[in-house]
């Protein structure tokens, strides 16, 4: 029986490419595609696949809040993440709501085929670069005075601005970068210096001369 796969992802160059790439899969059929969170809910009531896979930063529901409802109405689907946020945090996030796997947008088609098809017999799937960083944090020894956290240069930009009361649009147009990219290095933040929101960074940064 062939391998039933839905892609919820809001770019179309990515969806049509992963059911190019699949198109001589002949265990592995594309039921569906949908570029919003809504859609995609709306649809899976209709019809479940086998495997889900999921784009982190769909435009009108998060990732982890779509996984959640998912999982907890329709079990039997196993999620695969795909996403271009390589943040340890959020793949632990994604990992521990029950998502069976995580691959980055840039995985080579080899990649994608094998998450697919180990997700679907119950296994689980990581990119390898994620394997790796996941064993090196694993491994890590953890260190109790945060004025050694390093954070790379834009990292460092982007805590001052913070700082400076900066929305994260208003960082990423002084920047010049993309809104998704301010979010992910703000997550990085977070976890690098141990804090749960804004207030923390603030004041780990002025206590420390992060920023």
């Amino acid at each position: 029986m062939s391998l039933k796969l839905a892609i919820a992802d809001d770019h179309p160059i990515v969806a049509n490419g992963i059911r190019s790439i699949l198109r001589d899969a002949p265990d592995i059929t594309v039921t569906d595609i949908y570029n919003n969170g809504h859609s995609l809910l709306n649809g899976i009531k209709e019809r479940q696949p086998d495997v889900l896979l999921l784009d982190m930063q769909l435009p009108d529901i998060n990732g982890p809040e779509l996984a959640t409802i998912i999982l907890k109405n329709y079990p039997q689907v196993r999620i695969l993440i795909l996403s271009s946020t390589d943040v340890l945090l959020m793949v632990k996030k994604m990992l521990k709501l029950g998502c069976m796997g995580y691959i980055l947008k840039d995985s080579d088609d080899l990649t994608i085929l094998k998450a697919i098809e180990t997700v679907q017999s119950g296994g689980q799937f990581l990119s390898p670069v994620l394997q790796q960083q996941l064993v090196e944090d694993m491994f890590r020894t953890k260190k109790t005075d945060r004025k050694t956290t390093t954070l790379t240069r834009r990292e460092k930009e982007i805590l001052q601005l913070i700082v400076h009361e900066h929305t994260n649009q208003e960082i990423a147009d002084k920047l010049f970068i993309s809104l998704h990219t301010v979010e992910n290095h703000r997550i990085s933040l977070l976890h690098k210096l141990e804090v749960k929101n804004t207030a923390g960074l603030v004041k780990v940064a002025l206590e420390t001369g992060l920023a």
